[in-house]
């Protein structure tokens, strides 16, 4: 995992959310998952590209199934975006880089 990729747990989740400053994006993902590791170096990539406008963490959800409760996560991967604390976009399954960007522009 990539210096720039948060990996939240139950313990430091809503602290992360809500003080992050700019777009989050959570990414539901599990070891085991063939396409969790197939986008995982693309959010890697954005998040040193887009460094200062779009953050990225992880949530690990063998680790942290009480978290992947409360936001209704039934399939991996599922990424959550937040802005100022709150989920603004669900995102699931895996997709390209260009596929994502283009979902996160439009809320930045």
């Amino acid at each position: 995992m990539s210096a720039h990729v948060a990996h939240l747990t139950q313990a430091t989740f809503d602290e992360t959310v809500n003080s992050a400053d700019n777009l989050l994006v959570v990414d539901f993902w599990a070891e085991w998952c063939g396409p969790c590791k197939m986008i995982a170096p693309i959010l890697d990539e954005i998040a040193v590209e887009k460094s200062g406008a779009i953050s990225i963490a992880k949530v690990d959800v063998d680790h942290e199934q009480e978290l992947a409760m409360r936001f209704d996560v039934m399939s991996i991967p599922t990424m959550i975006v937040f802005k100022n604390g709150v989920p603004v976009k669900r995102i699931v399954g895996a997709k390209g880089k260009s596929q994502l960007l283009a979902e996160f522009t439009d809320l930045l």
